[in-house]
């Protein structure tokens, strides 16, 4: 199984990306993560051709052969960072890969939360026309007080976090498995959902 880990933030030290970076190692004998960062994308800025900057269509050419994909999000100011959001925009104003991809999302804070806000808020924005990824439900991961979470080699260091984390991704890969083998013969509709826009009516015209 092949899944993209996206960094949701653009901090040089962060500890989302430090839960990614265990997970792809903990989980390798499971699957293939491919480590995807942000914090190089420009700003989302609209452009009037839809075309998608050289890192975005990367991105976006990653998550569209990948099996599944992972978030990991920090929490700034009960919501998802700016940087995280841009980076979605820019996928959906675009190629808008996300569609029917099954997506779990993680989430590390250094309070005692463990982003819980901020993944309800993503969980929102991807469930947009625009997106329309297949989000796991029910489950979610939350790592508080993560500044002190992993020991210098990387590990996590709280067996019971650990062992939520497995059940967690072990209900994620079932989820991918089972989703992509009902939406296998989909590829059309998905197509046509990539065409969506506001600013047609549901008859082709102009809103």
């Amino acid at each position: 199984m092949k899944l993209i880990g996206i960094v949701g933030s653009n901090a040089t030290n962060s500890t989302n990306r430090q839960l990614l970076q265990f997970m792809q190692q903990h989980f390798s004998d499971q699957a293939e993560i491919d480590l995807c960062e942000i914090k190089d994308l420009p700003a989302f800025n609209e452009p009037a051709d839809k075309t998608a900057p050289t890192g975005v269509q990367l991105l976006s050419d990653k998550i569209m052969a990948a099996d599944g994909v992972i978030v990991s999000t920090p929490e700034y100011d009960h919501s998802i960072p700016a940087a995280l959001k841009s980076a979605i925009e820019w996928l959906s104003y675009t190629t808008r890969p996300l569609i029917d991809k099954p997506v779990m999302i993680v989430g590390a804070s250094h309070g005692s939360l463990g982003s819980s806000r901020a993944q309800a808020h993503l969980r929102q924005i991807l469930d947009a026309p625009e997106l329309k990824a297949r989000i796991m439900p029910s489950d979610e991961f939350l790592l508080g007080h993560s500044l002190t979470a992993f020991a210098e080699d990387g590990q996590l260091i709280y067996p019971e976090k650990v062992q939520e984390l497995e059940e967690c991704f072990a209900e994620f890969v079932d989820f991918v498995t089972l989703t992509n083998e009902l939406l296998k013969n989909r590829h059309v509709n998905a197509e046509h959902q990539r065409q969506f826009s506001w600013e047609l009516d549901a008859n082709g015209g102009q809103n």
